[in-house]
């Protein structure tokens, strides 16, 4: 379970997000709004990619210290980095462009990066890349250079290196903007199967049918909070 409290955030003196308090344990949760409502910024505080101006971000017992600076104490900066760390173990993010993402030039290699970051054996690395490549239906991408990939395949890869680390939460910023037909749908099949707690910003509402919760951000805040049809149709009346 993750946890808003008192959550602002202000970019170049200008507010971005205002006073947001959520918890937020439910299985599969959507995010909406027009651009440059504040929904990618308050998607980004999930694992630490964004930093509260003021309040604290909490994946159970650990906050996320506002970004103000740690005060006198060097313990306390330990302890927001520690926190940080926590937050970003368990917490993985999907870019809306998977090439903002993918590091490595071959597909095995981009994601054996985490992996090695975790320290794992690399017995442990090629088990779990294995695994999750084979559960995702791209198997056969593993030596491919990721520059020739198709979107797809790329936006495919950028979730394997996110699964591979074994993430509590899956957070996704507008994943099938550059997808097509084909490709948005085998995300959602992929997605649909997950057994993580899943965050999802899109555009896109028939994405959200059968999700347990949406989130309805306009002008830096929470205007609506509640299932699907309830929320997507307020955010269709504000575009009437």
């Amino acid at each position: 379970m993750i946890v808003f409290e008192n959550v602002s955030v202000a970019k170049g003196g200008r507010p971005v997000l205002h006073d947001i308090n959520l918890t937020l344990g439910d299985r599969r949760i959507g995010i909406i709004g027009r651009n440059g409502s504040g929904k990618s910024t308050l998607a980004r505080l999930f694992n630490g990619l964004e930093k509260p101006t003021r309040g604290h971000v909490r994946l159970g017992s650990a906050p996320v210290a506002p970004d103000q600076g740690a005060g006198p104490d060097p313990k306390a900066g330990d302890s927001a980095a520690d926190a940080l760390r926590h937050l970003r173990r368990h917490v993985g993010f999907v870019f809306q462009n998977p090439d903002n993402q993918i590091v490595y030039p071959i597909v095995r290699e981009d994601l054996e990066f985490g992996l090695k970051n975790l320290k794992l054996p690399p017995d442990e690395r090629r088990r779990r890349i294995k695994a999750t490549m084979q559960r995702l239906g791209i198997a056969e991408l593993a030596d491919r250079f990721t520059h020739e990939l198709s979107g797809g395949e790329k936006q495919l890869v950028a979730l394997a290196g996110v699964l591979v680390m074994q993430p509590a939460m899956i957070v996704l910023d507008e994943p099938t903007t550059l997808l097509d037909l084909w490709n948005r749908r085998r995300l959602l099949t992929v997605l649909e199967a997950l057994e993580q707690q899943v965050v999802l910003v899109t555009h896109d509402l028939d994405l959200l049918d059968g999700f347990d919760r949406v989130l309805l951000i306009d002008e830096g805040r929470v205007i609506a909070d509640g299932p699907p049809h309830e929320v997507t149709d307020r955010y269709r009346s504000l575009a009437a």
